[in-house]
């Protein structure tokens, strides 16, 4: 091997394990926004009053698209819904795939899986969350979101975004 190759080869893998070890002192939440949403969706969903989702049928369709508020945390998207809605059902029945579309029904879009989630303080996060953005909505459905995530008439679902 010649000279110039070996260093070649070594320039190129100690490229690779800088990069390596860059990436995985990047915390978690941004390694997963850098992979799966782009940064234009990003701000967008900063933008939007409102998503609108789809989760998937048995068949692999998706169902009807719904308007929903939602709060993004370290890049996943979060609703309070109803554990009767569909897309909490097919969650429970081992489907979490939906698709999601930003601002508008045509909106750009990307697809996401879904997770309930049941800890009291991301709960009160999304109360928060959603009595600074909806203000005006807030005041009719903040008793019913309150209440409901504390009798279990509403749920926390988490949807993170996929490539």
């Amino acid at each position: 091997m010649k000279p110039t190759q070996l260093f070649e080869t070594h320039l190129t893998r100690r490229r690779f394990l800088i990069g390596a070890a860059a990436l995985s002192l990047l915390p978690a939440t941004a390694r997963r926004l850098w992979a799966a949403l782009a940064p234009d969706q990003l701000a967008l969903l900063e933008k939007s009053e409102f998503v609108y989702m789809s989760s998937t049928r048995q068949d692999g369709t998706l169902g009807e698209q719904a308007e929903i508020w939602f709060f993004m945390l370290e890049g996943d998207l979060f609703v309070g819904t109803r554990p009767d809605s569909w897309r909490v059902k097919r969650i429970g029945w081992g489907r979490p795939q939906a698709k999601i579309w930003i601002g508008k029904r045509d909106g750009p879009s990307y697809r996401a899986t879904g997770s309930i989630e049941k800890d009291p303080a991301l709960q009160a996060k999304l109360l928060e969350a959603y009595a600074k953005k909806y203000p005006k909505g807030w005041e009719k459905w903040e008793k019913s979101f309150r209440e409901g995530f504390a009798d279990g008439s509403r749920v926390l679902v988490r949807y993170r975004a996929v490539d």
